[in-house]
């Protein structure tokens, strides 16, 4: 086996040679990862080079791995390269060393590849981008908001969300409403907690109603994140859903928006009879910090789950 990078004057490299182009991929492999622990440049070339060409998928996923800590524009352009290789261990690989880039340098390296044709190239490069927090990769976020797969648009509204991008909310009101995925819809209305205004209180109130238990928790923890008096009543009758984790996420953001409304209704579920229901109505009652609990606080201190005997402990602690 022969190399174009095989030029090189590093005697630490050089003794590595012989390995690094056995016919033996077992030994090319292991060569690598000697190689990457010498964390000399001249070796980062060896690692690109077996990552590109190397006829052993294990060789060229092992070279991905090791590339994770390098971010030279050469190096980021192999991985977005790599990620269109035939083994779905190599894109893997790839796919997480970009995610694991940090500069706004490799952010502009793998913008262009949120274009691409292949659908598993595009969930990489958002992934890496949303980690990367890279503002350049707005419009293309936004633009993928409207991308045939599923998985791409929640990857966008990720990208969306950890930029904080108030001026998507509009499409992320539209997706958290309208897009047939699940997944899609809960990831939507949860990016629309980057707001703190009530312009976003119809399009999470509507999503209290989805029809999948998943988004209306999200609803109902997002709620509580905007931190707007006026998502009390909605809160409120969310304790009535089907399901005890709304109820909980609902339970959870009455108490952080201390919404002196729901006391009695989080009475009523001080005696539920799920113990994280218990323990959560406790704890909003004493955000409530209001004494009309005291009586109900103090029964409760005998409840038989200690995790809500402890919650119990500290709400009462707020009232005193």
């Amino acid at each position: 086996m022969t190399s174009f990078f095989a030029v090189t004057d590093n005697h630490d490299i050089l003794a590595l040679q012989p390995r690094l182009t056995a016919d033996d991929a077992g030994v090319r492999r292991i060569a690598l990862i000697d190689l990457a622990d010498l964390e000399e440049p001249d070796g980062l070339l060896w690692l690109v080079e077996r990552l590109v060409q190397d006829p052993a998928e294990e060789v060229r996923a092992e070279a991905a791995r090791l590339l994770e800590a390098w971010e030279d524009g050469p190096v980021v352009e192999a991985l977005c390269q790599a990620l269109t290789d035939p083994s779905p261990a190599v894109q893997a690989a790839a796919a997480q060393s970009l995610s694991l880039l940090k500069t706004e340098a490799a952010g502009r390296v793998i913008l262009p590849w949120t274009g691409h044709a292949e659908v598993g190239v595009r969930i990489a490069a958002f992934r890496a981008l949303r980690e990367l927090r890279f503002p350049e990769a707005a419009p293309a976020a936004v633009t993928a908001l409207n991308d045939a797969d599923a998985n791409v648009r929640r990857e966008a509204v990720g990208v969306l969300g950890w930029l904080k991008q108030l001026d998507a909310l509009p499409a992320l009101a539209r997706l958290a409403a309208d897009d047939p995925d699940t997944e899609v819809r809960r990831a939507a209305t949860g990016a629309l907690g980057l707001a703190s205004g009530a312009e976003v209180l119809p399009a999470l109130r509507r999503a209290l109603q989805d029809n999948a238990w998943q988004v209306r928790e999200e609803a109902a923890t997002t709620l509580g994140k905007v931190g707007q008096p006026d998502a009390g009543p909605a809160l409120i009758e969310a304790l009535g859903d089907d399901y005890w984790q709304v109820r909980l996420r609902a339970t959870r953001s009455l108490g952080r928006l201390r919404y002196a409304a729901a006391l009695e209704t989080l009475i009523d579920t001080l005696g539920h009879r799920i113990s994280n229901l218990r323990k959560e109505a406790a704890l909003a009652l004493g955000e409530l910090n209001d004494r009309g609990a005291m009586a109900a606080l103090q029964a409760a201190q005998d409840d038989g789950d200690p995790e809500v005997r402890k919650a119990v402990r500290i709400a009462l602690s707020q009232l005193q």
